[in-house]
């Protein structure tokens, strides 16, 4: 039987996406955000059983974080050189064995290890489903079909909307650690499916001499700065001015081994040569510093400045993120990037822009409007940004591309965490969502000023590649 380009056997219509392979692909890429967003009503249960204040409590979210922050572009580079089969398995072996460090620690210490393990275990699934999509194009001569892009965006979109009732539905069964054992199960289908259908990435033809081209000193620099950078961002004392003297001086040898090596970790000038990909990154940011503010923000107001309950406050996001998922749906087969970036901008703009009317007493259906006019960017923005990640970056690095992305969303993640304890230092009251709210409007003014200045988002799409 003979084999692709990928080493699968052929099988089926060599033009055709092997639509085999969505069933790995979301699944590995849906490990990461069902951890992200089922932590949120096990840490209250977490600290009564453990003895643990809101304080320490908060190292499992930014545990998570970090891990995935510094992991996704390293796996992902790891996927561009070994293929996305070895590292699929890999990561998802290590989600499971995670969920069972979390089920059977006995404090919070070993919590955060499972948290750590988690973020490096689901690191894996959203570059090698990036991988795949971008090999099967070329296996096949032509696009992928753009309903696999929105497959991909849709699963992460509707995790966060049941993640946080799944876990309290299996807290109510089973108590928290059900919140840690669900990965068990998951990282056992993940390896099955993984085994039945990725494909095989042939090994490359090296000479004698040749070395692998894995770059050590780089991923350490890149860990380095980053870790340094996300611990500054999430307690940003002047007691902490050591932190950035340690990013800054991590920064300028990391760039000074990637611009010396043949086969670097991130190739700086590939990248510094692609504007349009940077410009990306840039507006990748800035949309989630907006889209978590309003999520994490936005939510603690309800609750203590409008007086809502925490149920009440949470079916306040439903319709955020049912219209996000009802937009990426109905937009997804539409190839063109700029009009879906522009349109998110604008929504995001004009939601912004409706923060600071409210106040106290600020009726039920305008608080229902607010969120859905920010589920359109919610559903615009995440799609047209890893569609333009896939059309944008180099082929042969589309797994170090793609795990950059989700480094850019998660310290946009982190900045809005920033924001919204400045703005909120005691409580979450109007005043300070009155500030939050005005930056907020600017950091969604600079998204949309990027997305208008942007002349080559006129080709994203539009052509196939």
């Amino acid at each position: 039987m003979s084999t692709g380009v990928t080493g699968r056997p052929d099988t089926g219509s060599p033009e055709t996406f092997d639509r085999r392979l969505l069933a790995p692909m979301i699944l590995g890429s849906i490990l990461n955000p069902i951890n992200s967003s089922i932590i949120a009503v096990a840490l209250v249960p977490i600290g009564i059983a453990l003895g643990a204040p809101p304080a320490q409590t908060a190292w499992l979210v930014s545990a998570l974080y970090l891990a995935t922050s510094i992991g996704q572009p390293v796996v992902g580079r790891l996927i561009d050189l070994y293929g996305p089969r070895l590292l699929f398995l890999v990561g998802t072996s290590l989600t499971g064995i995670a969920g069972l460090v979390g089920v059977l620690a006995p404090d919070l210490g070993v919590l955060v290890v499972a948290r750590v393990l988690l973020g490096f275990g689901t690191c894996s699934g959203y570059p090698a489903a990036m991988s795949l999509i971008r090999s099967e194009a070329e296996r096949t001569g032509r696009d992928s079909p753009a309903g696999v892009l929105t497959a991909l965006a849709v699963s992460g979109q509707t995790i966060a909307v049941i993640g946080p009732s799944l876990g309290g539905l299996l807290i109510g069964l089973g108590g928290w650690r059900t919140t840690f054992a669900v990965n068990i199960p998951l990282a056992v289908a993940g390896l099955a499916l993984g085994l039945l259908w990725l494909p095989r990435t042939p090994r490359p033809e090296r000479g004698p001499h040749d070395r692998p081209g894995l770059d050590l000193p780089g991923m350490a620099l890149f860990a380095a700065m980053l870790i340094s950078l996300l611990l500054f961002l999430m307690h940003p004392r002047v007691s902490h001015w050591y932190l950035p003297v340690v990013t800054v001086l991590a920064a300028i040898a990391f760039a000074v081994v990637e611009l010396r090596r043949s086969e670097p970790f991130v190739d700086l000038r590939v990248l510094g040569g692609n504007l349009p990909l940077l410009a990306t990154y840039a507006r990748a940011l800035l949309a989630y510093v907006v889209s978590y503010s309003f999520l994490y923000g936005y939510t603690q107001w309800l609750e203590q400045g409008r007086g809502l309950s925490s149920s009440q406050a949470g079916l306040m996001q439903l319709p955020l993120f049912l219209t996000g998922i009802l937009v990426s749906t109905t937009t997804g087969r539409r190839r063109e990037i700029r009009g879906k970036l522009l349109v998110g901008a604008a929504c995001q703009l004009a939601a912004c822009a409706l923060l600071p009317a409210f106040g106290s007493h600020s009726a039920i259906w305008l608080l229902v409007v607010v969120a859905l006019v920010f589920g359109v960017p919610q559903g615009l923005n995440s799609l047209a940004l890893q569609n333009s990640v896939y059309h944008q970056a180099d082929s042969a690095r589309m797994g170090s591309s793609a795990g950059l992305l989700r480094t850019f969303m998660y310290l946009g993640a982190i900045v809005s965490s920033v924001a919204t304890g400045f703005f909120f230092p005691y409580r979450a009251d109007t005043a300070g969502l009155h500030h939050l709210a005005w930056f907020m409007l600017v950091v969604s003014a600079l998204f949309l000023a990027i997305t208008a200045a942007d002349r080559s988002l006129r080709r994203v799409g539009r052509t196939a590649r």
